[in-house]
């Protein structure tokens, strides 16, 4: 009995063992059945998006991915202007007392073509800066053409401090923002006054590429290693409201290894898109030079000229040139000569355009207005723009109207400016003299 219940079991596990051996089989079965579905739909799948990508039109493949570029490499000035004739935008500054010379020479340089932005520094009395206000509001001319601004919120100008770059700058943005199609800024002082009529300079300039840049430069500073770069000074006007002069921190700094340092003159004639870009900075270089001159004695005569030589679009666009006469002793002081008529001659020949240091209401003022301007007192200077009347150009309060702005009538000033411009651009060394 035993025996035969030991065979009943030994069946029944060896049944339970086929069981268990179909169950596994089964099970293999369908997981290669699972594993053949998913292959066949991923090979259906994968035929199906070729045929799609067969069928599309050429014309809606995607291009290839760009290439990375850096923000800066996007952005770029507006281009120069395509006017006829060209148009100037200029800075005339002075300080107390200098209301009256900057009347009389807005007069000397107008034209309705221009922009002129004038400012009288916070030094010169509240009553001095309305008059210059209403003088600009009273004249039916400047009216008429909207032109001429007067600077309200004015600055504080230490001589010898970088708050003249500052107050160059600032004039630079209220002529951007008022007007963009100028060709080039032009920055003077009360003690400026032309050489050229205003036809003169606008007909020579319109020969002239737009991108051209004037100013007198030089990487050779010499003494002004020691006396101006290596000392750091503090501009009181940059945060007094009261002027007083620059101060001298003890210690020495050394020259910069990030830019080279050029110095020249303070008086410019710089075009439109380089402006653009000391006041837009996107490589951020104009800044950087800009706070390094904050710092540095006399930095309007070096702070324009280190951005342009540093700046690789724009170094090839310097003449080397002020665009002025101006007597120095020899070697140089701080201050160049008072001129007289005594220096009349030397300034005509010069063929400059515009000439300086002049004392207020000095006696050779009205020999150039009346011989090479054709300017009467209190008057505007002629031109193709201006008519009246009478027929009379020369009237001192002339009842005119504006007929034809870019109508321009040069006179021998124009020869002689186109004289020294070609003069300049045509020099053996002219390329030698491009921030060099």
């Amino acid at each position: 009995m035993k025996n035969s219940n030991s065979s009943i079991l030994s069946r029944l596990l060896v049944q339970m063992e086929i069981l268990k051996q179909q169950k596994k089989k089964k099970k293999w079965i369908f997981i290669s059945l699972f594993i053949l579905l998913s292959s066949s739909l991923l090979i259906l799948t994968s035929i199906l998006a070729n045929n799609n990508l067969n069928l599309r039109p050429r014309n809606n493949i995607s291009p290839p991915t760009e290439k990375p570029s850096f923000v800066e490499s996007k952005l770029s000035i507006l281009p120069t202007s395509t006017n006829p004739v060209p148009r100037l935008a200029y800075l005339i500054s002075g300080s107390s007392g200098d209301g009256e010379s900057i009347k009389r020479v807005v007069k000397a340089l107008y034209h309705p073509l221009n922009q002129y932005v004038l400012h009288l520094d916070l030094e010169a009395s509240l009553s001095e800066r309305l008059s210059l206000v209403k003088f600009v509001e009273d004249e039916d001319v400047f009216s008429e053409i909207g032109n001429v601004e007067v600077v309200v919120r004015a600055n504080l100008i230490t001589y010898r401090g970088p708050t003249m770059v500052s107050n160059t700058l600032h004039a630079a943005a209220i002529l951007m923002k008022k007007d963009v199609e100028w060709d080039w800024f032009i920055n003077l002082s009360a003690s400026d006054y032309p050489l050229v009529t205003q036809d003169d300079l606008l007909h020579t300039l319109a020969a002239m590429p737009r991108n051209l840049n004037f100013l007198e430069h030089t990487s050779d500073i010499g003494w002004k290693e020691a006396q101006r770069a290596r000392p750091v000074i503090i501009d009181p006007g940059l945060y007094s409201l009261r002027k007083s002069d620059v101060f001298w921190v003890s210690e020495k700094r050394s020259l910069p290894t990030a830019f080279k340092l050029f110095a020249g003159s303070a008086w410019i004639m710089l075009s439109r898109p380089f402006m653009e870009y000391c006041l837009w900075g996107w490589d951020n270089l104009p800044r950087t030079i800009l706070m390094y001159y904050a710092n540095f004695l006399s930095s309007p005569e070096g702070y324009f000229h280190t951005v342009i030589c540093n700046t690789e679009e724009f170094r090839n666009t310097t003449l080397n040139h002020d665009l002025h006469f101006i007597s120095w002793d020899n070697p140089p002081k701080q201050h160049p000569h008072f001129l007289t008529m005594d220096d009349y001659d030397r300034m005509i020949s010069s063929n400059a355009p515009f000439a300086r240091k002049f004392g207020h209401n000095e006696p050779v003022l009205d020999k150039i207005d009346s011989e090479i301007l054709g300017r009467a007192p209190d008057g505007f200077v002629p031109g193709g723009w201006f008519n009246n009347k009478d027929n009379n150009t020369n009237t001192s309060i002339p009842h005119y109207y504006v007929s034809d702005a870019t109508k321009l009538r040069p006179g021998p000033g124009a020869k002689r400016l186109q004289r020294l411009i070609l003069g300049l651009l045509s020099a053996e060394d002219f390329h030698k003299k491009q921030c060099t």
